[in-house]
């Protein structure tokens, strides 16, 4: 476990229970991984990042997307695989799919399960004082059935809770979806800072952008058309306008609650992100 939790505006209730999300999102792998799953899909977004790449931040989400499109894609399949893998820890859980009101390439489930029986079996029974008897723990698991092509794909490995291999976007290709969010997301007047704190991760391990991925994506989301130029310069501009309209300090109320170290928020600024995007590579190809 890495040391996202030391953070002293986390209660150590929260913090428990993070710890404990982490756990149940890496069962979950383990069990996909068993069942097949990543023969047909890449495992990206921020907890892809914190597993296999050491990002300092908890992230809620499990996020994946097939290889290649298929409406007909049944997330079903895999819930028994899952509920059997967190069984097999000594945890109880049940899965939920995600009925969509409409149209969408996105598959939700919501594997879930009793907070308290969670925190007894890692923490035992003193740590639960406070905690509601049905609250429970839930992690958002979601699948893109209509993938934007060029993506590139790696091969990685865990031996927590037991050895199991994943396949992964490579880094440049999570740095595009990171890049796509940043400029994408709608969250109306609700900054996300994790996107932020994400791109920023990137830079510092100068990891390059895929941009034949990243501008599939900005298609497909209808912020560019096909006939449009695309390049690294005109995505520095695209991101420094960005960067020049964001509300800094709701953006670092958002990932507060989720790092070790807020100071490293200190220089969060409209200056910074648009001096740090000069640093920004593309992959050669």
């Amino acid at each position: 476990m890495n040391g996202v939790f030391n953070n002293s505006e986390l209660t150590s209730q929260e913090a428990r229970e993070n710890a404990v999300k982490e756990k149940m999102q890496e069962i979950i792998l383990c069990g996909l991984s068993r069942a097949g799953f990543f023969k047909e899909a890449a495992f990206y977004g921020g907890t892809a990042l914190r597993i296999f790449y050491g990002l300092k931040r908890f992230s809620e989400d499990l996020d994946f997307s097939l290889i290649k499109p298929n409406k007909d894609f049944k997330l079903e399949k895999y819930c028994n695989f899952i509920e059997k893998e967190i069984k097999s820890f000594g945890l109880n859980a049940e899965i939920s799919i995600k009925t969509k009101t409409k149209d969408s390439a996105i598959k939700s489930a919501f594997p879930k399960g009793n907070t308290i029986e969670h925190i007894i079996l890692f923490y035992g029974e003193n740590d639960t004082n406070g905690i509601p008897r049905n609250k429970q723990i839930k992690i958002k698991f979601e699948v893109d059935t209509d993938p934007p092509p060029f993506a590139g794909y790696e091969a990685k490995y865990s031996l927590i809770p037991a050895p199991y291999e994943v396949r992964l976007y490579d880094a440049p290709s999570l740095f595009s979806g990171k890049i796509h969010a940043v400029l994408c997301r709608s969250w109306k007047n609700r900054i996300k800072g994790r996107d932020l704190y994400d791109y920023v991760f990137f830079l510092q391990n100068k990891i390059p952008v895929n941009l034949r991925h990243l501008k599939a994506r900005l298609i497909q989301s209808s912020y560019l058309a096909n006939e449009d130029m695309f390049d690294i310069e005109m995505l520095k501009i695209m991101l420094k306008s960005h960067f020049s309209s964001i509300d800094y300090e709701n953006a670092k109320k958002d990932i507060s609650p989720f790092i070790d170290d807020i100071n490293e928020l200190s220089v969060w600024n409209k200056d910074f992100f648009i001096a740090i995007t000069d640093n920004l590579q593309e992959t050669i190809i």
